[in-house]
């Protein structure tokens, strides 16, 4: 929040600015999405990236609506509230695109445990900070039981690290 990921040292490990970036002895990769496939490729296996084909592809699947939908909503309405009207970001718009991929992901998650299969794949870890941090950006979570529900399912998942919020 104090603009360390604009400093010269930062540009070093990623020349767009942008965090996280992951150091992992002599390897440095940025984006959150990269950084996911990496981890569960070098450290765990197939279940949470699997390596067929289909399967990979709904996992892919779900990374790209992290990236995408859920960014656009939950996480530009968190960073409005982060970083106040300066930021540019359209909140009507923000909020519209929450109540819509909240509603998707209710539903999606009506019948299932996870997102994708029976059991976490970097799919649930992709998506989850943004929608856990969705109150930071005044995004009410109490309509989407199944979201509430899939939330408590993750922090309960073996070597969970707690997040803040503001």
């Amino acid at each position: 929040m104090k603009g360390e990921h604009k400093g010269a040292e930062h540009l070093g490990r990623n020349p767009f600015g942008q965090v996280p970036v992951l150091i992992d002895q002599d390897v440095t990769l940025s984006d959150a999405q990269a950084i996911l496939v990496y981890l569960a490729g070098k450290y765990g296996g197939d279940r949470w990236l699997p390596l067929e084909i289909l399967p990979l592809a709904q996992v892919v699947r779900w990374l790209s609506i992290a990236a995408g939908e859920v960014r656009q909503g939950t996480e530009n309405a968190r960073l409005y509230h982060l970083f106040g009207e300066g930021t540019k970001i359209n909140i009507e718009r923000a909020n519209q695109k929450s109540e819509f991929i909240l509603g998707q992901l209710n539903k999606h998650l009506s019948d299932r445990i996870w997102l994708e299969f029976e059991y976490p794949t970097i799919a649930d870890v992709a998506i989850f900070p943004y929608i856990f941090l969705a109150p930071d950006g005044k995004i009410d979570l109490s309509p989407y039981p199944n979201v509430l529900a899939w939330i408590e399912r993750v922090k309960q998942l073996p070597n969970y690290v707690p997040m803040t919020g503001l």
